[in-house]
C-alpha cells in the first residue's frame, strides 16, 4: 500500500537541485569539483537511503505506536466504575436477551446488540442481570470484559484514521495530526469505554471511509483483484455500519454520491467501450448495493434465529411470527375457527401494529366516551367477545349452539373488561380529525346500530376458503355497517392523556390494500371448540424482515421530546460543533465514579473552523478561475475534490439530518460527523502549510500536536473517571453550559 503514496513525504527531495548546482560549479572550476561531487553524492545517497528506510518503517511503526496508545486510552481503568452507566441500561439488557434467546424490540438494527451479547457470552455472563440504570453490577458478572470488548472497536478507530489519512494523500505531519486528533478526542475515548453501540458505529464508519478512499486510489486499476477486493470490503463495511445503527445510511449516501459521480464521468468518456461501462455499473451494483443488503438482511436472519423464545418485544411482530416462538401464549391451544361467544385479541396487521385495546379512561373531548386504542403490551384490556348484532338480542354464549363467524357477517365486539361495545359515530377522531372517532359505548343490552361492524375477509395465509375467520391466518377488515368507514390503527400516537398509545379511528376512504385496516385474531379462547395446531404455519422471513424494519422506523420517529418532561441530558444540534454542551453519564454524587461526555476543545473548534475554511478556499479558487487564473494543477484539483470536498459532504450528510429531524437528540449523535470534520481539518493544515519551509512546517505541527495531547491530558479525568467530590474539577468548567460541576 505504501508504494501508492507519492505525496506521503516530508517535502520535496532537494537531491536533483543539488546535483545541478554541482554540475554548474564543475563547469566553472574544472576538475577540482570531482572530489566534491563524489563526497556529496555519497552523502546524498546515504540521506536518500535513510529517507527510504524511514518511509518504509514509518508505515509499520507509526500505526503500531498509535494503536498501542489507543488501547491504553480506551481501556485504562475501564472497570473502575462498578455501576450500570448511562445507556448500558439499554444495550446491556439487549445483550441479555440474546443470551436468554428472548425476542425483544428496539429501534436499532441488531448487529451491534448481537455483538454486545457475544461480549457477554465471552465473559461467561448468563443473561440474568436486569441492567437497571445506576445499579451495581453483581460479583458474578464480568462487566469489565464486556466493556473491553466494546473498547476494542474504539481503539481500532485510531489505526483506521491513520491509514485513511494516508489514502487521502496527506503528508506525514498531517497524517500524524489526524491520527492524534482521533486518539486524543476525549469524547471518543469516553464513549468507547462502556457497553454501548457507539464504538461499533464509529469503527464501521471509519472502515467504510477507509475502504472508499482506498477504492478511489485504485480507479486506474479497474477490475484488478485488489480493486475488486476493496470494492467488496466497501460494501461489507456499508452493510455492517447500517446493521449497527441507521445513522450508517449517511455514510452509505457519501459512497453513493461518489459512485454516481464516478459512473457519470465514465459515461462521458467516449473512448470507454460500452461493455466496460456496463461492467463498471454491474460491479458497483453488486458490490455497493447487493453485498450491503445481504449483510443487513443476514444480521436480521441471525436475529430471528437466535431469539427463538417469547420475550417482551413479541407484540411488535405479526401474530403468525409470535405463534412460532417458544413459550408463547399466542396460538397456544387456540381453536382455529372463531365462533360467536369466543373471546379473542385482535391484532392490527400494519407494520408495527398493536392489539385492539380499551380502558376505563374516556376521551377528554369529542364524545367523552371510553377510549379505544392500539397497544403493544399484552394485558386483559386487549380481550374482546364476538357477539351477534342487535337482531339477536337473545344470544347467550353459555347455552347457544356453536355458530362460526363468517365473511360478511354483521357482528358486535364487546370489551371483556368493561362490557362496552366497540362503537363509532360522526364525531371527529382526537388527532386525525378527518377520521371518525372510535369509542366503547353501552353494554350487552344498551346500545344502537352504530355498534355494528361488518366483517370483510381480505385473505388467508393457509387457505383459499375465505368464508370463515381463522385464528392467526385470516386477515379481515371491519367496516362500520352504518357509516361505511373502516376500523384503522395507523402510526399516530395519542397525547399523554391517551398514554401515548396508538390512535384507532374509523377511516372514511375505502382502501382495501391499506394494511392498517387489516386485522387478525391473535389469541382465541372458546371451550366449545377443539384446540388447533397453529404452530404448523410458518411466517416467511422476508415478510418478518420488512415488518420489523417498518416497526423500527415508526418507533424511531416517535422518539420526540416530551414537552411535559425535562430531559437534562438532551441537547440541540447547534450546540455540538461549537462544543457548547457536554453530557453527564451517571449520578453526580460524591460516592459515584463520574464520567462526562465532552470533546477535546481544539479538536472540536479546529475541525468546525476548517469546514468554513474549506468553503472560503473553494470560493477563492472559483473566483480566480473565473478571472482566468490557472494556478491549480490537475493533481491539486483532485486533491481538493476528494480530500476536502468529500469529507465536508460527509460531515453535512451526518449532521444535517439531526437538524431536520424532530426526535430527541444528544451529543453522541454528532460523533460520526465529527470524524469527517477532523479529516477536513487535516486537509486545511496540509494545504495551508505546503509552501512553508520544512522546519517552519514541522514547528507548526509540533505546536498542534502538543495542544491536542495537552488538552486531552488536561481533561483526562472526565475520560478515566472522576472520584470524590466533583468540585475538584471546577477548573475544567470553562463555560456555564459545561455541567462538570454544579454551581
Amino acid at each position: 500500500m505504501a508504494a501508492t503514496h507519492d505525496a506521503f513525504t516530508t517535502g520535496k527531495d532537494d537531491g536533483d537541485l543539488r546535483r545541478r548546482n554541482i554540475q554548474t560549479h564543475e563547469k566553472a572550476n574544472g576538475g577540482m569539483v570531482y572530489k566534491i561531487e563524489a563526497e556529496d553524492t555519497k552523502k546524498l545517497q546515504k540521506k536518500s537511503n535513510l529517507v527510504a528506510f524511514l518511509d518504509e518503517w514509518e508505515f509499520v511503526i507509526a500505526p503500531l505506536i498509535f494503536t498501542a496508545l489507543a488501547f491504553f486510552t480506551r481501556m485504562w481503568r475501564i472497570g473502575l466504575s462498578p455501576i450500570v452507566t448511562w445507556d448500558e441500561a439499554h444495550f446491556g439488557k439487549f445483550g441479555s436477551h440474546y443470551l436468554k434467546r428472548e425476542f425483544y424490540f428496539d429501534v436499532h438494527p441488531p448487529l451491534g446488540k448481537m455483538l454486545v451479547g457475544l461480549s457477554g457470552y465471552i465473559a461467561g455472563y448468563n443473561g440474568s442481570f436486569e441492567f437497571k440504570s445506576g445499579e451495581r453490577y453483581p460479583e458474578e458478572l464480568n462487566y469489565t470484559s464486556m466493556r473491553v470488548f466494546n473498547a476494542f472497536f474504539g481503539a481500532v478507530c485510531i489505526p483506521l484514521a491513520y491509514f485513511t489519512a494516508r489514502e487521502l494523500n496527506f503528508k506525514r505531519p498531517t497524517v500524524w495530526l489526524v491520527t492524534l486528533m482521533v486518539l486524543c478526542e476525549n469524547s471518543y475515548a469516553t464513549i468507547s469505554r462502556f457497553i454501548l453501540l457507539d464504538s461499533m458505529l464509529l469503527c464501521f464508519t471509519f472502515t467504510t471511509t477507509l475502504c472508499w478512499a482506498r477504492f478511489h486510489r485504485l480507479q486506474k486499476e479497474s477490475f484488478s483483484p485488489e480493486w475488486f477486493f476493496w470494492l467488496f470490503l466497501t460494501g461489507l463495511s456499508i452493510g455492517c455500519v447500517c446493521s449497527v445503527k441507521w445513522v450508517g445510511l449517511f455514510c452509505t449516501a457519501l459512497v453513493g454520491l461518489y459512485t454516481v459521480e464516478d459512473l457519470w464521468n465514465k459515461f462521458g468518456d467516449l473512448k470507454m467501450p460500452k461493455v466496460e461501462l456496463a461492467s463498471h455499473v454491474a460491479a458497483r451494483v453488486v458490490g455497493l448495493i447487493v453485498v450491503p443488503m445481504l449483510v443487513y438482511m443476514f444480521s436480521f436472519y441471525l436475529h430471528f434465529l437466535i431469539l427463538e423464545n417469547s420475550g417482551p418485544g413479541d407484540a411488535q411482530m405479526s401474530s403468525l411470527f409470535q405463534a412460532n416462538l417458544r413459550g408463547t401464549e399466542v396460538g397456544k391451544n387456540s381453536p382455529l375457527e372463531v365462533a360467536y361467544g369466543s373471546k379473542a385479541t385482535l391484532k392490527n396487521m400494519g407494520y408495527g401494529g398493536g392489539l385492539l385495546h380499551s380502558h376505563v379512561q374516556t376521551y377528554p373531548e369529542g364524545s367523552n366516551q371510553q377510549q379505544v386504542t392500539c397497544y403493544h403490551h399484552k394485558d386483559a384490556n386487549n380481550d374482546w367477545f364476538f357477539y351477534p348484532n342487535r337482531d339477536h338480542m337473545d344470544f347467550n354464549p353459555e347455552t347457544a349452539d356453536v355458530k362460526l363467524v363468517a365473511n360478511n357477517d354483521v357482528i358486535r365486539l364487546i370489551h371483556a373488561q368493561t362490557g362496552r361495545n366497540l362503537h363509532s359515530h360522526t364525531v371527529p377522531a382526537p388527532v386525525t380529525k378527518a377520521d371518525n372517532e372510535v369509542s366503547c359505548y353501552g353494554n350487552t343490552t344498551i346500545g344502537d346500530d352504530k355498534d355494528h361492524w361488518t366483517i370483510e375477509v381480505v385473505n388467508d395465509a393457509v387457505s383459499s376458503d375465505y368464508s370463515k375467520i381463522r385464528t392467526l391466518t385470516t386477515a379481515f377488515r371491519l367496516r362500520h355497517t352504518v357509516l361505511g368507514c373502516y376500523l384503522r390503527a395507523g402510526n399516530v400516537n395519542l397525547p399523554q392523556w391517551g398514554f401515548k398509545q396508538i390512535e384507532t379511528t374509523c377511516v372514511k376512504e375505502n382502501k382495501p390494500k391499506d394494511v392498517y385496516t387489516h386485522w387478525n385474531v391473535e389469541a382465541h379462547w372458546n371451550d366449545k371448540l377443539p384446540p388447533g395446531e397453529a404452530k404448523n404455519y410458518k411466517s416467511p422471513f422476508l415478510r418478518d424482515f420488512i415488518h420489523l424494519n417498518v416497526a423500527m422506523m415508526t418507533s424511531n420517529n416517535a422518539l420526540v421530546p416530551d414537552p411535559d418532561k425535562q430531559d437534562d441530558l438532551a441537547s440541540q444540534y447547534w450546540q455540538w460543533p461549537i462544543l457548547n454542551v457536554g453530557l453527564r453519564m451517571c449520578s453526580w454524587d460524591d460516592n459515584t465514579v463520574k464520567y462526562f461526555l465532552l470533546g477535546n476543545p481544539i479538536v472540536y473548534w479546529g475541525s468546525t473552523a476548517s469546514l468554513g475554511a474549506i468553503a472560503l478556499l473553494i470560493l477563492w479558487y472559483l473566483i480566480r478561475w473565473q478571472r482566468g487564473y490557472e494556478e491549480l494543477s490537475q493533481h491539486d484539483i483532485d486533491f481538493i475534490h476528494y480530500s476536502a470536498i468529500y469529507p465536508v459532504v460527509g460531515w453535512f450528510l451526518h449532521y444535517l439530518p439531526f437538524v431536520a429531524m424532530a426526535r430527541v437528540t444528544y451529543v453522541h449523535h454528532y460523533y460520526p460527523a465529527l470524524y469527517f470534520a477532523i479529516l477536513s481539518a487535516g486537509f486545511v493544515m496540509d494545504w495551508t502549510t505546503q509552501k512553508l519551509g520544512r522546519r517552519v512546517r514541522w514547528s507548526v505541527y509540533i505546536l498542534l500536536y502538543a495542544a491536542v495531547i495537552g488538552l486531552f491530558v488536561l481533561f483526562k479525568d472526565i475520560v478515566f473517571g472522576m472520584q470524590g467530590s466533583h468540585q475538584q474539577w471546577r477548573y475544567l468548567k470553562w463555560f456555564d453550559s459545561w455541567r462538570i460541576v454544579d454551581q
